[in-house]
Protein backbone atom coordinates (compact mmCIF):
# COMPACT_ATOMS: atom_id res chain seq x y z
CA UNK A 1 0.00 0.00 0.00
CA UNK A 2 2.77 2.43 0.97
CA UNK A 3 4.74 1.60 -2.18
CA UNK A 4 1.78 2.14 -4.50
CA UNK A 5 0.09 5.09 -2.76
CA UNK A 6 1.55 8.55 -3.24
CA UNK A 7 -0.61 9.83 -0.38
CA UNK A 8 0.72 7.19 2.02
CA UNK A 9 4.30 7.80 0.93
CA UNK A 10 3.97 11.52 1.50
CA UNK A 11 2.37 11.05 4.94
CA UNK A 12 5.03 8.58 6.08
CA UNK A 13 7.86 10.68 4.62
CA UNK A 14 6.69 13.93 6.20
CA UNK A 15 5.92 12.15 9.50
CA UNK A 16 9.41 10.67 9.66
CA UNK A 17 10.88 14.01 8.63
CA UNK A 18 9.01 15.80 11.44
CA UNK A 19 10.11 13.17 13.98
CA UNK A 20 13.71 13.30 12.79
CA UNK A 21 13.65 17.10 12.95
CA UNK A 22 12.31 16.95 16.51
CA UNK A 23 15.03 14.49 17.52
CA UNK A 24 17.81 16.59 16.00
CA UNK A 25 16.39 19.72 17.62
CA UNK A 26 16.24 17.91 20.98
CA UNK A 27 19.88 16.83 20.78
CA UNK A 28 21.02 20.32 19.79
CA UNK A 29 18.86 21.92 22.48
CA UNK A 30 20.24 19.52 25.09
CA UNK A 31 23.83 20.25 24.08
CA UNK A 32 23.36 24.02 23.99
CA UNK A 33 21.36 24.14 27.24
CA UNK A 34 23.86 21.94 29.11
CA UNK A 35 26.73 24.10 27.88
CA UNK A 36 25.04 27.32 29.02
CA UNK A 37 24.04 25.82 32.39
CA UNK A 38 27.59 24.65 33.04
CA UNK A 39 28.89 28.08 32.17
CA UNK A 40 26.32 29.73 34.46
CA UNK A 41 26.98 27.42 37.44
CA UNK A 42 30.76 27.59 36.97
CA UNK A 43 30.47 31.35 37.20
CA UNK A 44 28.24 31.05 40.25
CA UNK A 45 30.72 28.71 41.98
CA UNK A 46 33.65 30.98 41.21
CA UNK A 47 31.84 34.06 42.51
CA UNK A 48 30.86 32.21 45.69
CA UNK A 49 34.45 30.99 46.17
CA UNK A 50 35.76 34.54 45.75
CA UNK A 51 33.35 35.76 48.42
CA UNK A 52 34.54 33.06 50.82
CA UNK A 53 38.19 33.81 50.07
CA UNK A 54 37.97 37.25 51.70
CA UNK A 55 36.69 35.95 55.04
CA UNK A 56 39.01 36.99 57.89
CA UNK A 57 40.83 33.78 58.89
CA UNK A 58 41.31 35.16 62.42
CA UNK A 59 37.66 34.57 63.15
CA UNK A 60 37.98 30.87 62.29
CA UNK A 61 38.86 28.89 65.41
CA UNK A 62 38.91 25.16 65.08
CA UNK A 63 36.71 23.08 62.91
CA UNK A 64 33.27 24.52 62.45
CA UNK A 65 30.22 24.03 60.32
CA UNK A 66 26.96 25.74 59.59
CA UNK A 67 23.65 24.26 60.57
CA UNK A 68 22.09 21.95 58.01
CA UNK A 69 20.06 23.97 55.52
CA UNK A 70 16.94 21.91 55.93
CA UNK A 71 16.96 22.58 59.69
CA UNK A 72 17.48 26.32 59.33
CA UNK A 73 13.82 27.05 58.65
CA UNK A 74 11.53 24.12 59.35
CA UNK A 75 8.60 25.57 57.46
CA UNK A 76 8.40 27.40 54.20
CA UNK A 77 11.95 26.53 53.21
CA UNK A 78 10.89 26.21 49.54
CA UNK A 79 12.22 23.79 46.96
CA UNK A 80 15.87 23.11 47.66
CA UNK A 81 18.39 20.40 46.74
CA UNK A 82 21.27 19.43 49.01
CA UNK A 83 23.58 19.12 46.00
CA UNK A 84 22.71 22.50 44.49
CA UNK A 85 25.81 24.09 46.01
CA UNK A 86 28.22 23.05 48.81
CA UNK A 87 31.42 24.52 50.21
CA UNK A 88 34.24 23.89 52.66
CA UNK A 89 37.27 25.88 53.85
CA UNK A 90 40.56 24.10 54.53
CA UNK A 91 43.92 25.13 55.89
CA UNK A 92 46.98 24.62 53.74
CA UNK A 93 47.57 21.41 55.64
CA UNK A 94 44.17 20.05 54.67
CA UNK A 95 42.35 20.62 57.93
CA UNK A 96 38.70 21.59 57.39
CA UNK A 97 37.87 24.70 59.36
CA UNK A 98 34.38 25.40 58.04
CA UNK A 99 31.70 23.74 55.88
CA UNK A 100 28.08 24.33 54.91
CA UNK A 101 26.74 21.64 57.21
CA UNK A 102 25.51 19.51 54.27
CA UNK A 103 27.61 17.92 51.55
CA UNK A 104 30.53 20.29 52.17
CA UNK A 105 31.61 18.30 55.21
CA UNK A 106 32.25 15.30 52.90
CA UNK A 107 34.68 17.17 50.65
CA UNK A 108 38.08 15.52 50.34
CA UNK A 109 41.06 17.86 50.39
CA UNK A 110 42.93 17.48 47.13
CA UNK A 111 44.11 20.97 46.32
CA UNK A 112 46.77 21.23 43.63
CA UNK A 113 46.06 24.58 41.96
CA UNK A 114 43.31 27.12 41.61
CA UNK A 115 40.60 26.06 39.19
CA UNK A 116 37.93 23.49 38.42
CA UNK A 117 38.29 19.73 38.83
CA UNK A 118 35.93 16.76 38.70
CA UNK A 119 36.11 14.67 41.86
CA UNK A 120 34.24 12.41 44.26
CA UNK A 121 33.24 13.12 47.87
CA UNK A 122 32.97 10.78 50.85
CA UNK A 123 30.08 8.32 50.93
CA UNK A 124 29.08 9.06 47.29
CA UNK A 125 29.90 7.62 43.88
CA UNK A 126 28.41 10.57 41.97
CA UNK A 127 30.94 12.95 40.39
CA UNK A 128 31.07 16.56 41.52
CA UNK A 129 32.24 19.75 39.88
CA UNK A 130 34.53 21.49 42.43
CA UNK A 131 36.39 24.78 42.15
CA UNK A 132 39.48 25.28 44.38
CA UNK A 133 40.65 28.79 45.27
CA UNK A 134 43.30 29.99 47.72
CA UNK A 135 42.28 32.73 50.16
CA UNK A 136 43.63 36.24 49.93
CA UNK A 137 46.18 35.68 52.74
CA UNK A 138 47.26 32.34 51.23
CA UNK A 139 46.62 30.49 54.50
CA UNK A 140 43.38 28.81 53.54
CA UNK A 141 41.86 27.03 50.55
CA UNK A 142 38.20 27.32 49.63
CA UNK A 143 36.32 24.51 47.83
CA UNK A 144 32.90 25.15 46.29
CA UNK A 145 31.24 22.17 44.62
CA UNK A 146 28.13 21.09 42.78
CA UNK A 147 27.01 17.62 41.76
CA UNK A 148 27.04 16.91 38.00
CA UNK A 149 23.71 15.11 38.28
CA UNK A 150 22.09 18.31 39.53
CA UNK A 151 23.30 20.18 36.46
CA UNK A 152 22.13 17.41 34.11
CA UNK A 153 18.75 17.30 35.81
CA UNK A 154 18.44 21.06 35.45
CA UNK A 155 19.38 20.91 31.74
CA UNK A 156 16.94 18.05 31.12
CA UNK A 157 14.14 19.91 32.90
CA UNK A 158 14.69 23.03 30.79
CA UNK A 159 14.93 21.10 27.50
CA UNK A 160 11.94 18.88 28.24
CA UNK A 161 9.89 21.93 29.23
CA UNK A 162 10.61 23.45 25.82
CA UNK A 163 10.36 20.33 23.65
CA UNK A 164 7.59 18.35 25.35
CA UNK A 165 4.85 20.58 23.87
CA UNK A 166 6.30 19.96 20.41
CA UNK A 167 6.28 16.20 21.04
CA UNK A 168 2.65 16.42 22.11
CA UNK A 169 1.92 18.51 18.99
CA UNK A 170 3.40 15.86 16.65
CA UNK A 171 0.17 13.78 16.43
CA UNK A 172 -1.79 16.97 15.78
CA UNK A 173 0.74 17.94 13.13
CA UNK A 174 0.42 14.49 11.57
CA UNK A 175 -3.39 14.76 11.42
CA UNK A 176 -3.18 18.21 9.82
CA UNK A 177 -0.58 16.87 7.41
CA UNK A 178 -2.89 14.03 6.36
CA UNK A 179 -5.73 16.50 5.76
CA UNK A 180 -3.54 18.94 3.81
CA UNK A 181 -1.96 16.20 1.69
CA UNK A 182 -5.42 14.83 0.95
CA UNK A 183 -6.59 18.25 -0.18
CA UNK A 184 -3.43 18.80 -2.22
CA UNK A 185 -3.96 15.48 -4.04
CA UNK A 186 -7.67 16.05 -4.61
CA UNK A 187 -7.08 17.41 -8.18
CA UNK A 188 -5.52 14.07 -9.08
CA UNK A 189 -8.55 12.23 -7.72
CA UNK A 190 -10.87 14.51 -9.70
CA UNK A 191 -8.85 13.90 -12.87
CA UNK A 192 -8.91 10.14 -12.21
CA UNK A 193 -12.69 10.29 -11.78
CA UNK A 194 -13.13 12.22 -15.00
CA UNK A 195 -10.89 9.77 -16.85
CA UNK A 196 -12.79 6.79 -15.47
CA UNK A 197 -16.10 8.31 -16.58
CA UNK A 198 -14.89 8.95 -20.16
CA UNK A 199 -16.22 6.90 -23.04
CA UNK A 200 -13.67 4.84 -25.01
CA UNK A 201 -14.21 6.94 -28.15
CA UNK A 202 -14.23 10.30 -26.35
CA UNK A 203 -11.33 12.51 -27.49
CA UNK A 204 -12.21 15.86 -25.93
CA UNK A 205 -9.45 17.43 -23.84
CA UNK A 206 -9.71 17.83 -20.08
CA UNK A 207 -10.13 21.28 -18.53
CA UNK A 208 -7.01 22.75 -16.96
CA UNK A 209 -8.58 25.59 -14.96
CA UNK A 210 -7.84 25.93 -11.23
CA UNK A 211 -5.22 23.20 -11.22
CA UNK A 212 -1.83 23.35 -9.43
CA UNK A 213 1.15 24.01 -11.66
CA UNK A 214 2.63 20.62 -10.65
CA UNK A 215 -0.40 18.81 -12.11
CA UNK A 216 -0.56 20.81 -15.34
CA UNK A 217 2.29 18.93 -17.13
CA UNK A 218 0.51 15.63 -16.51
CA UNK A 219 -2.82 17.01 -17.74
CA UNK A 220 -1.21 18.67 -20.78
CA UNK A 221 0.45 15.35 -21.65
CA UNK A 222 -2.89 13.56 -21.33
CA UNK A 223 -4.60 16.17 -23.50
CA UNK A 224 -1.86 15.78 -26.09
CA UNK A 225 -2.43 12.02 -26.01
CA UNK A 226 -6.18 12.52 -26.47
CA UNK A 227 -5.56 14.82 -29.44
CA UNK A 228 -3.24 12.29 -31.08
CA UNK A 229 -5.64 9.45 -30.32
CA UNK A 230 -8.51 11.46 -31.76
CA UNK A 231 -6.50 12.16 -34.91
CA UNK A 232 -5.63 8.47 -35.20
CA UNK A 233 -9.27 7.44 -34.77
CA UNK A 234 -10.30 10.02 -37.36
CA UNK A 235 -7.72 8.64 -39.78
CA UNK A 236 -8.98 5.12 -39.17
CA UNK A 237 -12.59 6.18 -39.73
CA UNK A 238 -11.59 8.07 -42.85
CA UNK A 239 -9.60 5.10 -44.12
CA UNK A 240 -12.55 2.76 -43.54
CA UNK A 241 -14.90 5.19 -45.27
CA UNK A 242 -12.52 5.75 -48.17
CA UNK A 243 -11.91 2.04 -48.60
CA UNK A 244 -15.64 1.28 -48.56
CA UNK A 245 -16.31 4.09 -51.05
CA UNK A 246 -13.53 3.27 -53.47
CA UNK A 247 -13.84 -0.49 -53.39
CA UNK A 248 -17.60 -0.47 -53.90
CA UNK A 249 -17.39 0.31 -57.64
CA UNK A 250 -14.50 -2.09 -58.52
CA UNK A 251 -16.11 -4.92 -56.59
CA UNK A 252 -19.47 -4.30 -58.26
CA UNK A 253 -17.74 -4.29 -61.65
CA UNK A 254 -15.94 -7.54 -60.79
CA UNK A 255 -19.23 -9.11 -59.83
CA UNK A 256 -20.82 -8.03 -63.13
CA UNK A 257 -17.92 -9.38 -65.18
CA UNK A 258 -18.03 -12.66 -63.26
CA UNK A 259 -21.75 -12.93 -64.06
CA UNK A 260 -21.00 -12.19 -67.72
CA UNK A 261 -18.46 -15.02 -67.76
CA UNK A 262 -21.06 -17.37 -66.27
CA UNK A 263 -23.72 -16.30 -68.81
CA UNK A 264 -21.41 -16.30 -71.85
CA UNK A 265 -21.94 -20.01 -72.41
CA UNK A 266 -20.22 -21.12 -75.66
CA UNK A 267 -19.60 -17.53 -76.84
CA UNK A 268 -15.83 -17.46 -76.53
CA UNK A 269 -15.52 -13.85 -77.66
CA UNK A 270 -17.86 -12.58 -74.92
CA UNK A 271 -16.17 -14.79 -72.31
CA UNK A 272 -12.66 -13.59 -73.23
CA UNK A 273 -13.80 -9.98 -73.21
CA UNK A 274 -15.40 -10.44 -69.81
CA UNK A 275 -12.26 -12.16 -68.48
CA UNK A 276 -10.14 -9.28 -69.78
CA UNK A 277 -12.39 -6.75 -68.04
CA UNK A 278 -12.32 -8.93 -64.93
CA UNK A 279 -8.50 -8.84 -64.91
CA UNK A 280 -8.52 -5.07 -65.39
CA UNK A 281 -10.98 -4.71 -62.50
CA UNK A 282 -8.86 -6.91 -60.26
CA UNK A 283 -5.77 -4.85 -61.09
CA UNK A 284 -7.66 -1.64 -60.34
CA UNK A 285 -8.98 -2.99 -57.03
CA UNK A 286 -5.49 -4.18 -56.08
CA UNK A 287 -4.06 -0.77 -56.93
CA UNK A 288 -6.72 0.99 -54.86
CA UNK A 289 -6.03 -1.28 -51.88
CA UNK A 290 -2.26 -0.76 -52.19
CA UNK A 291 -2.66 3.01 -52.41
CA UNK A 292 -5.04 3.06 -49.44
CA UNK A 293 -2.64 1.01 -47.34
CA UNK A 294 0.30 3.25 -48.26
CA UNK A 295 -1.71 6.37 -47.42
CA UNK A 296 -2.86 4.87 -44.12
CA UNK A 297 0.71 4.07 -43.08
CA UNK A 298 1.81 7.59 -44.03
CA UNK A 299 -1.02 9.17 -42.04
CA UNK A 300 0.07 7.26 -38.94
CA UNK A 301 3.63 8.53 -39.20
CA UNK A 302 4.22 11.80 -37.37
CA UNK A 303 7.94 12.06 -38.13
CA UNK A 304 10.81 10.28 -39.83
CA UNK A 305 12.55 7.91 -37.42
CA UNK A 306 14.84 6.25 -39.98
CA UNK A 307 16.27 9.21 -41.88
CA UNK A 308 19.41 8.89 -43.98
CA UNK A 309 21.31 11.09 -46.43
CA UNK A 310 19.67 10.86 -49.85
CA UNK A 311 21.27 11.98 -53.14
CA UNK A 312 18.55 13.16 -55.53
CA UNK A 313 20.48 12.20 -58.70
CA UNK A 314 21.05 8.57 -57.66
CA UNK A 315 17.52 8.17 -56.31
CA UNK A 316 15.91 9.54 -59.50
CA UNK A 317 18.03 7.29 -61.72
CA UNK A 318 17.15 4.23 -59.61
CA UNK A 319 13.41 4.98 -59.64
CA UNK A 320 13.38 5.70 -63.39
CA UNK A 321 15.11 2.36 -64.00
CA UNK A 322 12.46 0.58 -61.93
CA UNK A 323 9.52 2.15 -63.79
CA UNK A 324 11.12 2.08 -67.24
CA UNK A 325 9.53 -1.26 -68.32
CA UNK A 326 6.07 0.11 -67.53
CA UNK A 327 6.87 3.31 -69.50
CA UNK A 328 8.18 1.29 -72.44
CA UNK A 329 4.99 -0.78 -72.46
CA UNK A 330 2.99 2.44 -72.66
CA UNK A 331 5.30 3.77 -75.39
CA UNK A 332 6.48 6.71 -73.26
CA UNK A 333 10.11 7.84 -73.25
CA UNK A 334 11.58 9.07 -69.93
CA UNK A 335 14.52 11.49 -70.01
CA UNK A 336 16.58 12.75 -67.06
CA UNK A 337 17.88 16.30 -67.46
CA UNK A 338 20.00 18.56 -65.24
CA UNK A 339 19.60 22.27 -64.69
CA UNK A 340 21.41 22.23 -61.34
CA UNK A 341 22.60 20.02 -58.52
CA UNK A 342 20.31 19.95 -55.46
CA UNK A 343 21.79 19.53 -52.01
CA UNK A 344 21.53 16.10 -50.36
CA UNK A 345 18.43 15.55 -48.25
CA UNK A 346 17.96 13.84 -44.89
CA UNK A 347 15.02 11.51 -45.42
CA UNK A 348 13.65 8.04 -46.02
CA UNK A 349 14.84 6.78 -49.39
CA UNK A 350 11.99 4.23 -49.70
CA UNK A 351 9.28 6.86 -49.17
CA UNK A 352 10.99 9.33 -51.50
CA UNK A 353 11.21 6.61 -54.13
CA UNK A 354 7.45 6.00 -53.74
CA UNK A 355 6.85 9.75 -54.21
CA UNK A 356 8.93 9.88 -57.40
CA UNK A 357 7.33 6.69 -58.75
CA UNK A 358 3.82 8.11 -58.22
CA UNK A 359 4.76 11.30 -60.08
CA UNK A 360 6.24 9.29 -62.96
CA UNK A 361 3.25 6.92 -63.02
CA UNK A 362 0.91 9.93 -63.16
CA UNK A 363 2.91 11.45 -66.05
CA UNK A 364 3.02 8.16 -67.99
CA UNK A 365 -0.67 7.43 -67.38
CA UNK A 366 -2.03 10.83 -68.41
CA UNK A 367 0.59 11.89 -70.98
CA UNK A 368 0.29 11.31 -74.72
CA UNK A 369 0.62 7.76 -75.97
CA UNK A 370 4.09 7.43 -77.45
CA UNK A 371 5.02 10.78 -75.91
CA UNK A 372 7.78 11.89 -73.61
CA UNK A 373 8.19 12.53 -69.89
CA UNK A 374 11.04 14.73 -68.63
CA UNK A 375 12.55 14.54 -65.15
CA UNK A 376 14.55 17.72 -64.54
CA UNK A 377 17.03 18.18 -61.66
CA UNK A 378 17.16 21.75 -60.34
CA UNK A 379 19.14 23.55 -57.66
CA UNK A 380 16.26 23.24 -55.19
CA UNK A 381 14.92 19.80 -56.15
CA UNK A 382 13.35 18.33 -59.29
CA UNK A 383 10.25 18.46 -61.50
CA UNK A 384 8.37 15.94 -63.63
CA UNK A 385 6.80 17.16 -66.91
CA UNK A 386 4.59 15.32 -69.36
CA UNK A 387 3.20 16.25 -72.79
CA UNK A 388 -0.43 15.46 -72.01
CA UNK A 389 -3.43 17.79 -72.25
CA UNK A 390 -2.90 19.23 -68.75
CA UNK A 391 -5.83 20.21 -66.52
CA UNK A 392 -8.10 23.24 -66.41
CA UNK A 393 -7.81 25.92 -63.71
CA UNK A 394 -10.75 24.63 -61.66
CA UNK A 395 -9.41 21.08 -61.55
CA UNK A 396 -5.86 22.35 -60.90
CA UNK A 397 -7.00 23.93 -57.63
CA UNK A 398 -8.18 20.53 -56.37
CA UNK A 399 -5.29 18.42 -57.59
CA UNK A 400 -3.87 16.47 -54.66
CA UNK A 401 -7.19 15.97 -52.84
CA UNK A 402 -7.93 12.40 -51.94
CA UNK A 403 -9.97 10.50 -54.53
CA UNK A 404 -10.30 13.59 -56.71
CA UNK A 405 -9.93 13.01 -60.43
CA UNK A 406 -10.46 15.75 -63.01
CA UNK A 407 -13.67 15.26 -64.99
CA UNK A 408 -13.41 13.65 -68.39
CA UNK A 409 -10.58 11.30 -67.47
CA UNK A 410 -10.66 8.04 -69.39
CA UNK A 411 -7.68 6.46 -67.69
CA UNK A 412 -8.28 4.31 -64.65
CA UNK A 413 -7.04 5.59 -61.32
CA UNK A 414 -7.88 5.96 -57.65
CA UNK A 415 -7.18 9.66 -57.17
CA UNK A 416 -4.72 8.83 -54.37
CA UNK A 417 -1.35 9.01 -56.12
CA UNK A 418 -0.79 12.76 -55.78
CA UNK A 419 -2.21 12.71 -52.23
CA UNK A 420 0.53 10.24 -51.33
CA UNK A 421 3.07 12.53 -53.00
CA UNK A 422 1.99 15.48 -50.89
CA UNK A 423 2.00 13.45 -47.66
CA UNK A 424 5.54 12.16 -48.25
CA UNK A 425 6.69 15.68 -49.13
CA UNK A 426 5.18 17.03 -45.90
CA UNK A 427 7.03 14.40 -43.85
CA UNK A 428 10.31 15.54 -45.43
CA UNK A 429 9.61 19.25 -45.23
CA UNK A 430 9.36 19.56 -49.01
CA UNK A 431 6.98 21.69 -51.05
CA UNK A 432 5.02 20.28 -54.00
CA UNK A 433 3.42 22.53 -56.63
CA UNK A 434 1.27 21.44 -59.60
CA UNK A 435 0.68 23.40 -62.78
CA UNK A 436 0.48 23.36 -66.56
CA UNK A 437 3.46 23.90 -68.86
CA UNK A 438 3.27 26.89 -71.22
CA UNK A 439 3.88 24.61 -74.21
CA UNK A 440 1.25 22.17 -72.97
CA UNK A 441 1.28 19.31 -70.54
CA UNK A 442 1.24 18.88 -66.78
CA UNK A 443 4.09 19.67 -64.39
CA UNK A 444 4.76 18.63 -60.79
CA UNK A 445 7.65 20.38 -59.00
CA UNK A 446 9.26 19.28 -55.70
CA UNK A 447 11.47 21.81 -53.90
CA UNK A 448 13.33 21.76 -50.61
Amino acid sequence: MIRSSLRARLIVSFGLLALLTWCVASVLAWDQTRSHINELFDTQQMVFAKRLSVIDPGHLRGEGQLRETKKTVRKFRGEQDDDALAFAIFTRNGDMVLNDGDNGRDFIFNYQHDGFVDALIDDSNDPWRIVWLASADGEHVIAVGQEWEYRDDMAFAIVSTQLLPWLIALPILLVLMIVLIGRALSPLRRIAGRLQARRPDETETLETDNLPSEVLPLLNALNGLFIRTGAMLERERRFTSDAAHELRSPLAALKVQAEVVQLSGDDEHVRLHALKNLTIGIDRASRVVDQLLVLSRLDNRLALDDAETVQWDALLQSTIADIYPYAAQAGVEIALKREGEPAPLRGNSVLLSVMIRNLLDNAIRYGQAGGKTDVVLTVRGFRVEDDGPGVDAEALARIGERFYRPPGQEKTGSGLGLSIVQRIADLHGLQVTFGNRPQGGFRAEVNG
